[in-house]
């Protein structure tokens, strides 16, 4: 398998495939093929695999493209961002965002990786079920805007704005940190909240996370639906993060 990515704001990626070999997406990533590819479309190893995917914020389906002869296939991810190839060694795993896997061989496995802390899962913007892919072989991941790529060292912290982690290892942990400031909280805009990376490992943060943007095509809409959404997403917000008080302060997190 050889692959090239091309673009800049809006990136693909052309993979070409020798005979016999298979790569895989979720459905609706293939942008163009040859008609030497060959599709199959399927539960991706049953009906629990599945839906363990769906929980996960995939699909219930994966497509499979394998070559009957040479030929290449490519994808395209749907917001503008950036494609991450990484190529894992045998049981080497990261954990992905729900929407950040593109494509990968075959010898990739896709599966779901639960948060371990309540707090974090509420509202370290990462959710409670996210994604995790393990090798061997090489996965394409879809982050959005530009990407910054950070090794911490063993016990360094990190804090970060919900929404902007990508992926990481799995040995760095997740946990959530209230903002210092009666000011910050009312006036900085950040919420009540930052998400707290602690490595050691790595960690891949994406400059334009999907509600960010979301929030910003929203205040444009017409008949000023926008701006009565916006508010509406930033109230939703700020009673959540309220509710986030509580209960951290009755499970002992900060």
């Amino acid at each position: 398998m050889k692959y090239e990515i091309s673009g800049t704001v809006m990136q693909t990626v052309s993979i070409d495939l020798a005979p016999g070999e298979t790569i895989y997406s979720q459905t609706s990533s293939m942008a163009w093929m040859s008609d030497a590819i060959r599709m199959d479309t399927h539960t991706g190893g049953g009906l629990m695999a599945g839906l363990k995917r769906a929980f996960a914020g995939g699909g219930l389906f994966v497509t499979e493209f394998t070559a009957d002869r040479a030929g290449h296939v490519a994808f395209a991810p749907r917001f503008p961002g950036q494609i991450v190839p990484v190529t894992l060694r045998a049981g080497e795993t990261l954990v992905c965002r729900k929407e950040t896997f593109l494509c990968a061989e075959k010898s990739v496995s896709l599966d779901i990786f639960f948060q371990q802390r309540l707090g974090a899962g509420f509202f370290a913007g990462e959710g409670f079920i996210l994604q995790k892919v393990t090798g061997p072989g090489t996965v394409f991941l879809d982050l959005s805007g530009e990407v910054v790529d950070k090794t911490l060292a063993a016990g360094e912290r990190l804090l970060v704005h919900a929404g902007h982690i990508g992926m990481q290892d799995p040995s760095v942990s997740i946990n959530i940190q209230m903002l210092r400031g009666f000011r910050n909280i009312l006036f900085g805009g950040e919420g009540l909240f930052l998400a707290t990376l602690t490595g050691p490992g790595r960690v891949w943060l994406q400059s334009m996370p999907i509600m960010n943007l979301a929030e910003e095509v929203a205040r444009y809409m017409p008949g000023g639906q926008g701006e009565r959404g916006g508010g509406q997403i930033l109230r939703t917000g700020a009673e959540v993060a309220v509710v986030g008080g509580i209960l951290g302060s009755l499970f002992g997190e900060s």
